[in-house]
């Protein structure tokens, strides 16, 4: 008896398992759209899906045999979807290999017409999917992109070698785009004034590119811009003397390692909230600012490697509370270091090295409480450095004060123990005793 009750038991599971199976792989009419009835999904979408990817990662890749429900219970790495008006829709497509099971490009990449039938997409990004800009080299389409005018709101290529060409000026239609991420790629040309239409942008990072040219005046328009790096291009020219006034919620504004020119604009006193400045490893001219004592949010603010002249006296340093790494080094500073400057009590790291700077170093630079690294090597300082022992021996090699030829330290302020070791880490490398 009990084994028929088993058996019947289990006659009724395989029932409801079929029957079940059914509803799933059940397709019905519905407004002309074919959708499953338990994850119902507009068919010319899934297809759109297929057809997407499989340019991407290869004809071999059968999506509607391996993920039959991509949005269900055969979900695929990288898609993501919600339900909209009672169908799901693909609005997250991820392609390249983040994660082991990612969907991984193929050497022959390409865009196909069905990414753009794919009209609910919110975040679409491609990490190391393009690789070779010698074997496959791809550029960004250059049409179509209206069709996401109203849905796209983060678009993103990182690390894709094989990337080339220009920015399209129709991605200025994506109107609806917040973030706007174009990484560590290959492309080249000039930044389209259209990228100004983008008055949504929260995040436009356009770094280790070979962008040329001009920052265009229409990017004023981003006032809600938290973050702005187009680091290490070839970008020229000067910026807008008003560049920074409409970016008052700007959180990160990194322009090094390219070949702007011209002054500092003074437009920058109105960045408020930024925490990180980074103008480094350019051609600006004409002394630093005095805007720069109005950043009271900055924690780190770089200006090293430009022909930037003048002196530090100009700025009111002790305005800079928050500031916790400066670094000034190599821009023909000339002039004393002023009192001021110890009076950055949050200062881990102070890089004055490479200028041309005269008179005493300030004794007050050693009791900095959280002053990690202090370089003031390569300069014109003379006199007598009155730091203790104890200070040569906590910071080290991260004190450089060498090739300063008028410049000596006490002998009389290290121990005799020390003094007679042939070890030197208590001594300041390469200055001479007075």
């Amino acid at each position: 008896m009990e084994n028929v009750l088993v058996i019947n038991r289990s006659l009724l599971h395989l029932l409801l398992f079929l029957l079940i199976g059914s509803l799933v792989f059940c397709e019905c009419e519905d407004d002309g759209d074919q959708v499953s009835s338990v994850s119902p999904m507009v068919k010319e979408e899934q297809d759109a899906l297929y057809g997407a990817i499989q340019g991407f990662v290869g004809n071999s890749w059968n999506g509607s045999d391996l993920y039959p429900d991509p949005c269900g219970w055969t979900p695929i790495q990288g898609v993501y979807c919600d339900l909209v008006d009672g169908f799901w829709h693909i609005t997250v497509l991820n392609i390249g290999l983040v994660f082991d099971n990612s969907l991984q490009c193929s050497t022959e990449a390409k865009f196909t017409h069905h990414l753009f039938e794919l009209n609910h997409l919110r975040s679409l990004s491609f990490f190391n999917c393009f690789f070779s800009p010698r074997d496959n080299p791809i550029t960004i389409p250059s049409s179509n992109w209206e069709r996401f005018s109203n849905s796209l709101e983060s678009f993103e290529f990182r690390s894709n070698g094989g990337l080339i060409g220009e920015i399209p000026a129709p991605i200025g239609c994506l109107k609806r785009l917040q973030s706007l991420v174009l990484l560590d790629n290959g492309l080249t040309g000039e930044l389209p004034i259209e990228l100004g239409n983008l008055v949504n942008l929260k995040q436009l990072v356009l770094a280790g590119n070979k962008f040329t040219g001009q920052v265009p005046p229409s990017l004023a328009g981003l006032t809600k811009l938290l973050i702005m790096d187009f680091s290490r291009n070839n970008l020229s020219g000067p910026l807008e003397l008003s560049f920074g006034s409409n970016f008052t919620s700007l959180l990160k504004l990194d322009l090094s390692n390219n070949g702007l020119e011209g002054k500092i604009p003074e437009g920058i006193r109105r960045l408020k909230n930024v925490t990180l400045l980074d103008l480094g490893r350019n051609k600006f001219s004409g002394g630093l600012t005095q805007s720069f004592q109005e950043l009271v949010s900055l924690k780190e603010m770089v200006i090293s490697s430009n022909p930037l002249g003048g002196d530090l006296m100009g700025i009111q340093w002790e305005n800079l509370q928050d500031l916790e790494i400066l670094d000034l080094s190599n821009l023909g500073l000339t002039g004393m270091i002023p009192e001021s400057m110890p009076e950055m009590k949050k200062l881990r790291y102070l890089g004055l090295n490479d200028n041309n700077l005269s008179g005493n170093l300030s004794p007050k630079l050693a009791s900095l409480p959280c002053l990690g690294a202090l370089y003031i090597n390569g300069n014109n300082l003379t006199g007598k450095l009155v730091f203790s022992e104890g200070f040569y021996k906590k910071m080290g090699r991260r004190f450089r004060a060498w090739n300063n030829s008028k410049l000596c330290y006490q002998p009389q302020v290290i121990s005799s123990s020390s003094s007679s070791s042939s070890s030197s880490s208590h001594f300041p490398n390469g200055v001479k005793a007075c």
